[in-house]
């Protein structure tokens, strides 16, 4: 199995997990600590991260071109966007399609799609092309979209825990690094190869910002 599809795993394992404390569901319709996010929306979009690969495999192989990661974050609407635009409005209602089942039937869909994965993931080729079909003409390799879906669900299971007052998940060591070495690609496209350095290593001169999206 890649690296791609352990860190994948070993990362839903932990969003499950916080899916099913005690937190989450009884913080379930109130605002998370994102803007214009429910508790339950955000828990949903958690859960996307996970539910969303095996729709992916079972869907015919792409015919659009495929692009490496920093070309996919370039192209992707919700890069930059506000929060009213439409590309986030269409992500929030989906979210919170998906977290409209409530917490105990969320977190049993999340369980069961992701007792199959390791099986599924480990007869996949990780270069196999596929998409996902709101994100425009291009596709991405498999392990690729797992890596996108590794840091989506470090990055949510944070914002998550934190809107519940729930301990943020702790990544394995390799995984954690893959999720940084991934944030830091766009980070130093969008802030240049001086200010993230700099704000890593001078907080004297740190610039503002080094986020990467």
């Amino acid at each position: 199995m890649t690296d791609a599809r352990a860190d994948f795993l070993a990362a839903a394992g932990a969003a499950e997990a916080l899916l099913r404390r005690t937190e989450v569901a009884e913080g379930w319709a109130r605002p998370s600590a994102l803007a214009q996010w429910s508790v339950g929306g955000l828990a949903g979009h958690l859960a996307y991260q996970v539910l969303c690969v095996p729709e992916v495999l079972a869907a015919p192989v792409p015919v659009e071109e495929t692009v490496g990661l920093l070309e996919h974050y370039r192209r992707s609407r919700w890069v930059g966007a506000g929060v009213e635009a439409e590309i986030n409005v269409r992500i929030r209602q989906g979210s919170e399609a998906l977290g409209a089942s409530g917490p105990a039937a969320l977190s049993r869909r999340v369980s069961g799609t992701l007792a199959g994965l390791p099986a599924v993931l480990a007869g996949e080729d990780g270069r196999r092309p596929v998409r996902l079909p709101f994100w425009g003409a291009w596709s991405l390799t498999l392990d690729d979209l797992l890596a996108t879906r590794t840091m989506e669900l470090a990055v949510h299971a944070d914002d998550l825990a934190v809107s519940v007052g729930a301990p943020t998940p702790e990544l394995p060591p390799g995984t954690a690094e893959s999720v940084i070495g991934l944030l830091t690609r766009p980070a130093v496209r969008r802030h240049g190869r001086v200010s993230v350095p700099r704000a890593l290593s001078r907080a004297e001169r740190a610039p503002g910002s080094i986020a990467a999206f």
